[in-house]
């Protein structure tokens, strides 16, 4: 297609945005999704489009432009018919993907970060996708394609140059496999549809908490707050109006679990959001659902619309007067900071994802300044199983302070990557035997802002009380290079800030380029100093979670696998002029000069 064919059946903006506005029926805090629903018709977020959501939400030019300008997947200026986004997680990485990047790139004459010169085709990074366990993986207009290697490479850049529409690309480039490698009571259970609420109907909801409450259900997003507390709380808040949310926006490298969860089991998570609706007393609920699944929405909204067939989901639910409940699927747009629950309600409101101070929480001041319900994928699905299967079945699993299961997503060095589910209390060693991993010389558990295991720890727990984890279980083989493997977390830290407050907007900005130093070979002892104080300042005044652990991934490589840093010191050090009296010690000891003033001028 010649530019001025293309240019004549070019979508009108304005169409398109009034469609958008009306299918959300005008609501503001909807914006993120018109955005969306905006840029998957015409490519972009063009300034007549702008000028068509002012006139028809009644909002300031600023405020369009601000949140657009938040999310990574929102573009305010074109970027290509094709937009291709590479994985740039460390498991990508190590599969292959920069040179699969940069073979890409040849093919198609295009520099990297650039539209081509046609404006046909753009190519850039994207931080983790949540396909880890087949990577190396990419997005193309927000579609998944995994299983990268150079042929498939070559064929995409083929479908690019000749102009082929997506949705006729070959199906088995968008195929995603669960790869569940090992099932236990969440996996594995029998579940039958509406089992759940019939429950609760049956105990009354006094009795579905007590059931909770020995459970000792904890919620599985990583932070570990005890479910039925945060559901009573929420449930005792006076207010006009109570919210359920499923937060899905697993965002932290290396976690894909709820992915699969959404893929297999889907109706045990929209019905432990049931079920708590109907505790708290909430009529509307929503799924938070990460920009990288784009691929899910239309299988989840279909599973939705065959709950509301089956009377499971809507008005009078189950023929009980008064048990009206519905459940809106919303997408995310590329902002890892809304992995964070203020944050997220704050980008479910329609606006930047930026966390808010807390208190008030969630519980109390949610959605709409209401109280609200967040918990994760994994958490809903333990809670419709505890409904069916009750509290003590559920606490009979795991460790004492830790009862259930945890489903963990294992992937890097390893033969069988993919999804286990495993009680409570497993070792890692466990999980490094059953995956394939008998060469690991490192584990990070949690992802970047989780916790670096060596060998000498492959006895510990995966458990509340030893290493808790959100899910995320990558390996390291004793070929990798754990300073590149936290140089790869520092790079998705200073990305992935949200430029809210400066301490965070800063240092992690300056501890990637401390990184990039050593990467260098041009790091000095003096530089380990700076990386404790930029943790301290971090963790002291950053405004969210992200700040406080940036430095995480670092100090734990430093502490585990010193020489990997030590080897990348200049010989000679520059001691700076500030303090001078440790470099004159410095200079005597290293010399066994009494005119250490005179070396300290040379090494200037």
């Amino acid at each position: 297609m010649d530019p001025m064919t293309a240019l004549a059946e070019a979508p009108n903006a304005a169409t398109v945005v009034r469609d958008a506005v009306a299918r959300h029926g005008g609501d503001v805090h909807d914006l993120v999704q018109i955005l969306r629903e905006v840029q998957e018709v015409c490519d972009w977020i063009a300034p007549e489009a702008i000028d068509a959501l002012v006139a028809e939400l009644g909002v300031p030019r600023t405020k369009i432009e601000g949140v657009a300008g938040f999310y990574s997947f929102f573009y305010l200026a074109p970027r290509g018919a094709y937009r291709v986004l590479f994985s740039d997680n460390v498991t990508d990485r190590i599969a292959g993907s920069a040179g699969l990047k940069s073979r890409m790139c040849r093919n198609l004459w295009i520099e990297p970060g650039k539209v081509s010169e046609d404006g046909v085709v753009s190519v850039d990074l994207t931080s983790c996708t949540g396909m880890c366990d087949q990577g190396p993986a990419m997005l193309v207009n927000n579609r998944a394609i995994t299983r990268l290697g150079e042929s498939r490479i070559d064929e995409i850049c083929e479908l690019i140059r000749s102009r082929v529409p997506l949705d006729e690309w070959p199906a088995v480039f968008f195929r995603v496999d669960d790869n569940i490698r090992r099932t236990d009571m969440l996996l594995g259970s029998p579940f039958e549809l509406g089992a759940a609420m019939k429950a609760v109907e049956t105990r009354g909801a006094p009795g579905m908490l007590d059931e909770l409450l020995a459970s000792n259900l904890r919620g599985r997003g990583g932070a570990g707050f005890a479910t039925a507390t945060k559901w009573l709380l929420c449930r005792e808040a006076p207010a006009a109006a109570h919210y359920v949310v499923c937060n899905a926006d697993e965002g932290e490298p290396g976690t894909f679990k709820d992915r699969v969860l959404l893929t297999r089991r889907p109706d045990l998570v929209f019905e432990g959001m049931t079920l708590c609706a109907r505790l708290v007393g909430a009529r509307r609920g929503f799924v938070y659902l990460r920009g990288e699944y784009r691929y899910l929405l239309e299988p989840l909204n279909r599973v939705l619309a065959g709950r509301r067939e089956q009377n499971l989901l809507g008005l009078s639910i189950l023929g009980v007067a008064g048990f009206d409940f519905d459940i809106e699927i919303h997408l995310g747009a590329g902002a890892y900071v809304c992995g964070e629950e203020s944050a997220l309600i704050e980008s479910l409101e329609g606006k930047r994802g930026t966390p808010r101070n807390r208190p008030p929480y969630p519980v109390t001041c949610g959605y709409r300044n209401q109280p609200t319900v967040v918990n994760n994928v994994e958490t809903f699905a333990a809670a419709s199983l505890i409904a069916v299967y009750g509290g003590s079945w559920f606490a009979a699993v795991g460790t004492p302070q830790s009862s259930g299961t945890k489903l963990l997503s294992v992937s890097g060095d390893c033969a069988r990557p993919g999804i286990y589910e495993y009680p409570f209390g497993v070792s890692v060693g466990q999980v490094l035997a059953d995956c394939g991993a008998g060469a690991a010389q490192a584990v990070q558990v949690g992802g970047p802002s989780g916790n670096c295991i060596d060998a000498g720890e492959f006895a510990r727990g995966i458990c509340f009380e030893d290493i808790p984890t959100a899910g995320a279980f990558m390996v390291f083989g004793r070929q990798r290079d754990m300073f590149d493997v936290a140089r790869n977390f520092t790079r998705f830290f200073a990305h992935e800030s949200c430029g809210f407050c400066t301490p965070c907007r800063v240092g992690t900005s300056l501890l990637n380029d401390l990184m990039d130093k050593l990467a260098r070979g041009q790091g000095s002892p003096y530089d380990f100093e700076q990386i404790e104080i930029l943790n301290h300042r971090l963790r002291s005044l950053s405004h969210c979670g992200l700040g406080h652990s940036a430095c995480n991934p670092v100090l734990e490589t430093i502490a585990k696998f010193r020489s990997t840093y030590e080897r990348r010191l200049v010989h000679t050090q520059y001691v700076p002029a500030f303090d001078l009296d440790r470099a004159l010690a410095e200079a005597r000891q290293m010399t066994g000069r009494q005119d250490a003033g005179a070396y300290i001028g040379d090494r200037k």
